[in-house]
């Protein structure tokens, strides 16, 4: 799925600064412009320099024809093509949620709650993929957060990935269920219900915006 985003990384000179995610984060933000979004508004949301926005939003727009601008003026900001709709669409069969959390409530199972921020992003049918979560907490950290935990949705249970357990190591491994309850309901009311081999990564960050980061960079590293 992300091999088809490859081009926009072809230069004859510089290699583009922004990765995989600002990419993808930047479609799943666009797709709630409908009015539109300016190249400095998408700088502040991906954490990004004035020259790295630019460039890519020039590559969505010209080398894959994913953005347009909005009216005849460039200030009035960019909005999806078709085309850039149906690609989100594809994305969003694959990672259809990506919502802030309230840090609070996670307490028990995420390390040094205070003062940080959370987002959840969902990954459908990535229970096979994932092994003990370490890959995505380091894919979060590279991209500027402090983390992710990752969990299993087994329809009845929530779990921390482990690929081989005991039976008395079992009951260590799920999570409570005023905390799948919430993630539940946080699904529910975005009409993403979880389903059964789902994985829920839990990104980190010193902000909303690195946390959104640090959850979809994890995301991307169960995407096949």
């Amino acid at each position: 799925m992300l091999e088809f985003l490859d081009e926009m990384f072809d230069s004859e000179t510089i290699k583009p600064s922004f990765e995989y995610v600002h990419i993808v984060l930047a479609l799943y933000i666009f797709g709630k412009q409908e009015e539109g979004m300016g190249r400095y508004r998408l700088q502040k949301e991906l954490e990004i320099g004035s020259g790295t926005a630019r460039s890519l939003i020039t590559k969505l727009k010209e080398k894959m024809e994913f953005l347009t601008v909005l009216g005849d003026n460039n200030r009035k900001g960019h909005i999806l093509t078709q085309k850039g709709a149906q690609y989100l669409t594809k994305l969003k069969t694959k990672i259809p949620l990506l919502e802030p959390v309230d840090i609070g409530r996670l307490k028990d199972i995420i390390i040094e709650p205070d003062n940080n921020k959370a987002y959840i992003c969902v990954v459908c049918d990535a229970s096979e993929i994932i092994t003990s979560g370490i890959t995505q907490r380091d894919a979060a950290i590279k991209i500027g957060g402090l983390g992710a935990t990752c969990l299993i949705y087994e329809g009845e249970h929530l779990r921390f990935p482990v690929k081989s357990f005991s039976a008395a190591e079992q009951a260590q491994l799920m999570v409570e269920e005023p905390i799948q309850s919430y993630f539940e309901t946080i699904a529910n009311e975005n009409e993403s219900a979880l389903s059964e081999g789902d994985v829920i990564i839990i990104g980190l960050g010193e902000t909303s915006k690195l946390a959104r980061l640090s959850a979809m960079n994890a995301a991307l590293t169960l995407i096949t």
